[in-house]
C-alpha cells in the first residue's frame, strides 16, 4: 500500500478479536392472567351460582322481567292484605262503616272474592289471550288491578266491595296467565327457569308486603280501605312498565304463521322487539337468524294444521301430554294441603312456647320470611340443579313433614318441637318444589300453537282446585280432625311424588322449540 510520499506503508495487522460472549439474555416474563390474577369482577362472576351468573350475563333481560313479575307481586299482596282486611272490615270499632255486621257467608265472599274473579279471568284468558298478545294482556291485567283496588278501597257498601274484589280477581287470572308466558317467550333458555321462578319469589314478597301493610293499618279506623287500595299505585307501575316493553317476538311470529298478519311485516317487528330486549349490542345477523329459526320451528309445528288450536286440540297428542304434566303439577300444588298446614301454624307455634305466636300478624310475617328465603334458594338453583331434582326432593320433604304432623297430633303431642320442625320442613319443601317449579313447567311445556289456551286451562285448574280445597277444608276439619287430615294429605303427596317421577321431564337449558320437538313427541 503506497502513501503520498512514495513509501510503502505496511498494512496494519488486523487483530483477531476474541469471540465475545453473548450478553446474558434478560428473562422477560410476559404477564399472563391466571385464576389468581383475574379482575375482581370476573372472579366474582365465575364464583356465582349458575342461575345468578346467567342473570348477570343476560342483564338486559332483567328489566323486561320486572314488570310482568309485578303481576305476581300484586297477587301475593292480595293474599297477605286480605288476612288483615277481613278482620278490619268486620270490626264494629275499626270498620268505619254502618254495614260491618257481615255474616260468615258475606265475610267469606270478601276473603275469596278475588279467587272467584281469578277463575273468571282464567276463562277469559282462554278466549282472548292469543288474540290480544302477552303484552296487551298484562296491560289489561294492570288496569283491572287498578280499578279493582280503587273500587274496593272506596266501596260505599258491601255490594260494591264485592264488585271490586271480583275485578281485582279477574286481573289476577289474566296476570297469572300472561306473566309466565311473556317471560318464557322473551328470555334466553339459560335463565328462563330463574326468571319464571323469580315470579314466585315476587308472589311471596307480595304476601310479606301485604302482611306488613295489614299490621300497620290493623288498628286504624277504616284500615281495610288502605289495605285493599294500596295495590293501585303498584299496579300503575306495572301498567306503565308493560307499556314500554315490546310484544313477545314469538307471539308476533305465531300470528304471522296463523295468517293473522303479514309474515315479512311481523318478522321485522319481531327483530325490533328482540333488539329492544337484548340491547343495541346484538348484531343484525344474530337477531335475523334467531327470528328465522323461531319462524321455521313455528311453521313446522303448523305443517299439518290449518287452524288455530281449539279446546279439543289441547287434549290431543303433544298438547295432551303437556296438559297432563302442567295441569297435574298445579293440581297437586293445591291438594297437598298447603292452606291447611298454614291454618294450624299459629296453634303449633303457641304449643312450642313462642311468644310471637300469640300475635297472628307476627306469626304470618315469620312464616312469610321463611317462605321468601326458601323460594330464593329455589330461584337461584333451578337452572343449576334442574326441575326434577327440586321437585322430587321437595315433594319427598312435604310427605315426611305431613307424616310428622299427623304423628304429632296422634302420639307425639308432648313434643311440640317435632311439630315446629315439621311445619318448617313443609313450608321449605313446598317453596323449593311446587311453589315455583309448577308455574315454571306450565309456562314452558306447552307447544306454541296451543300454549296460550293450554296455560289458560292450567291456571283454571289451579284456581278451581284452590276453591275446592278452601270449601272442603272446614267440613273435613270437623269430620276427620287434624291428625287424619294430615294423613290424607300425606297419601296425596305420595301420589304426587309418583306422578313427578313417572311423568315430569327435565327441561333445564332447553329452548321452547327443543322442548316441543324432543320431549313432547
Amino acid at each position: 500500500m503506497m502513501c503520498r510520499c512514495g513509501r510503502t506503508r505496511r498494512a496494519p495487522r488486523r487483530l483477531r478479536r476474541a469471540p465475545e460472549m453473548a450478553p446474558p439474555r434478560r428473562r422477560t416474563t410476559r404477564w399472563r392472567p391466571s385464576s389468581s390474577r383475574k379482575p375482581l369482577l370476573a372472579q366474582s362472576v365465575s364464583a356465582m351460582p349458575l342461575g345468578i351468573k346467567h342473570l348477570w350475563l343476560h342483564s338486559t333481560f332483567q328489566i323486561g322481567f320486572v314488570f310482568p313479575a309485578l303481576g305476581g307481586l300484586l297477587f301475593g299482596y292480595d293474599i297477605g292484605a286480605t288476612s288483615g282486611a277481613t278482620i278490619s272490615v268486620h270490626s264494629a270499632t275499626l270498620s268505619g262503616t254502618t254495614w260491618f255486621g257481615l255474616s260468615s257467608v258475606q265475610l267469606g265472599l270478601v276473603a275469596s272474592g278475588s279467587l272467584y274473579g281469578a277463575l273468571g279471568g282464567s276463562i277469559l284468558a282462554y278466549r282472548i289471550a292469543d288474540f290480544l298478545g302477552r303484552r296487551v294482556e298484562l296491560i289489561t291485567a294492570a288496569g283491572l288491578y287498578i280499578s279493582g283496588a280503587l273500587v274496593t278501597g272506596f266501596a260505599p257498601n258491601f255490594v260494591v266491595l264485592i264488585i271490586g274484589r271480583l275485578l281485582y280477581g279477574i286481573g289476577i287470572g289474566l296476570a297469572m296467565h300472561g306473566a309466565p308466558l311473556y317471560i318464557a317467550e322473551t328470555c334466553p333458555p339459560q335463565i328462563r327457569g330463574t326468571l319464571i321462578s323469580l315470579k314466585e319469589l315476587f308472589i311471596v314478597l307480595g304476601i310479606l308486603f301485604g302482611y306488613l301493610v295489614g299490621s300497620l293499618e290493623i288498628d286504624v279506623v277504616g284500615g281495610w280501605r288502605y289495605m285493599f287500595g294500596f295495590g293501585a299505585p303498584l299496579a300503575a307501575i306495572m301498567a306503565v312498565g308493560m307499556w314500554t316493553l315490546p310484544p313477545s317476538p314469538r307471539w308476533l311470529l305465531l300470528r304471522a304463521v296463523q295468517g293473522k298478519s303479514p309474515v315479512e311485516d311481523n318478522k321485522r317487528k319481531a327483530i325490533q322487539a328482540l333488539r329492544r330486549l337484548k340491547g343495541q349490542s346484538a348484531s343484525d345477523k344474530v337477531l335475523t337468524d334467531e327470528v328465522d329459526n323461531n319462524l321455521a320451528s313455528i311453521r313446522a309445528a303448523y305443517a299439518d294444521q290449518e287452524s288455530e288450536g281449539s279446546i279439543f286440540q289441547v287434549f290431543e297428542g303433544a298438547s295432551l301430554k303437556a296438559f297432563t304434566i302442567g295441569g297435574g303439577l298445579v293440581l297437586f300444588q293445591q291438594i297437598t294441603g298447603q292452606p291447611s298446614v298454614l291454618y294450624y301454624a299459629t296453634s303449633i307455634l303457641q304449643t312450642a312456647g313462642f311468644s310471637a305466636a300469640s300475635d297472628a300478624a307476627k306469626v304470618s310475617i315469620l312464616i312469610g320470611l321463611f317462605k321468601f328465603l326458601m323460594t330464593g334458594f329455589a330461584v337461584f338453583k333451578v337452572d343449576d340443579l334442574g326441575r326434577r331434582p327440586l321437585l322430587i326432593g321437595g315433594v319427598s320433604g312435604i310427605t315426611i313433614a305431613l307424616l310428622l304432623l299427623a304423628a304429632y297430633y296422634k302420639i307425639l303431642s308432648g313434643f311440640p318441637y317435632v311439630a315446629v320442625g315439621a311445619l318448617l320442613l313443609y313450608v321449605g319443601s313446598y317453596q323449593v318444589s311446587f311453589g315455583p317449579i309448577s308455574w315454571l313447567m306450565v309456562s314452558e311445556i306447552f307447544p306454541l300453537r296451543t300454549r296460550g289456551r293450554g296455560i289458560s286451562l292450567a291456571v283454571l285448574t289451579n284456581f278451581g282446585s284452590n276453591a275446592l280445597v278452601t270449601f272442603a277444608f272446614s267440613p273435613l276439619q270437623g269430620y276427620l280432625g287434624p291428625a287424619n287430615i294430615f294423613l290424607l294429605f300425606a297419601a296425596i303427596s305420595v301420589l304426587a311424588l309418583v306422578f313427578v317421577i313417572l311423568n315430569v321431564p327435565e327441561t333445564k337449558g332447553l329452548s321452547l322449540e327443543d322442548i316441543e320437538s324432543k320431549i313432547l313427541k
